[in-house]
C-alpha cells in the first residue's frame, strides 16, 4: 500500500481512487476465464457512471491496482501459446482529440503479472503520471491479463483500441495495444456486460489554503 505523501506547506490536495473497485470485485478466472489481450482498454460505463475512469481534476497518478483472476493450467497454456508467455499490463493516460479518438499522453512501466495471478496487487509509481481533468485512465496489455469481471448488466461497458471494421472488434490475434510508436487510436469497439478490474490512485494538484 502507499505510504503517506508529503504535500507543500500551506496547500491541500485530495487523494481518490479513479475506478475504485468495490469489495468483492473479482475477475472471472478460473470459473469463467476471459482475459484482455493485445490492446489498450478503458471502462466506458459502470451503471449510470460514465466518468468513473476520468480524472476529476488536474493532478497525478501515484499508483495503480489490478485484481487478477487465477486461470487454470489449461487456460494458462492457451493464453501463453496464443498471446505470450508472460502476462503484462501498464496503466496509461489518454487524452481525447476528437470523439472516441484517444492519444497516450503518459504511461507507466509495464509490469509482469505472473506472480500475482489470483490476487489484487498495487503498483506504486516511482515517477507519478500527470493527468488533467477529463483525461482517461486506461490499461495497456501487450500480451494477456485476466482482469475482467463478466456476466454483468448491459449498463456496464468498456472500450478497446481494436479496429472497428467488420469483425475486428473480436480480433484477439492482432496487436492493437498502444505501444512504442503507436500512441493513438479510435476506441469505437464497445463491449457490454464486463467490468475491467483495475483502478488508479489519484492526487489532485495542491490548492493554496486561505
Amino acid at each position: 500500500m502507499l505510504s503517506s505523501l508529503a504535500l507543500p506547506a500551506g496547500a491541500s490536495a485530495k487523494v481518490t481512487e479513479i475506478g475504485a473497485l468495490a469489495e468483492g470485485t473479482a475477475a472471472g478466472c478460473p470459473t469463467e476465464c476471459q482475459a484482455l489481450t493485445r490492446l489498450t482498454a478503458y471502462q466506458a460505463k459502470v451503471g449510470p457512471d460514465r466518468e468513473l475512469y476520468q480524472a476529476p481534476a488536474d493532478g497525478m497518478l501515484v499508483a495503480w491496482t489490478i485484481a487478477l483472476g487465477k486461470p487454470t493450467a489449461k487456460d494458462t497454456s492457451v493464453f501463453e501459446q496464443r498471446y505470450g508467455k508472460v502476462p503484462q499490463a501498464a496503466v496509461v493516460v489518454l487524452d481525447s482529440a476528437a470523439k472516441l479518438s484517444r492519444t497516450v499522453v503518459a504511461k507507466a512501466p509495464l509490469q509482469k503479472l505472473t506472480d500475482y495471478l489470483g490476487t489484487t496487487v498495487q503498483f506504486p509509481l516511482v515517477r507519478s503520471l500527470p493527468i488533467k481533468k477529463g483525461q482517461y485512465v486506461a490499461l495497456t496489455v501487450p500480451t494477456w491479463a485476466p482482469a475482467m469481471q463478466i456476466n454483468l448488466g448491459a449498463d456496464t461497458s468498456w472500450r478497446s483500441s481494436r479496429a472497428s471494421t467488420g469483425s475486428d472488434c473480436l480480433n484477439t490475434e492482432t496487436q492493437y495495444g498502444l505501444l512504442g510508436k503507436r500512441t493513438s487510436a479510435f476506441f469505437r469497439c464497445l463491449y457490454k456486460g464486463v467490468r475491467l478490474t483495475y483502478s488508479a490512485t489519484f492526487i489532485s494538484n495542491p490548492m493554496p489554503t486561505k
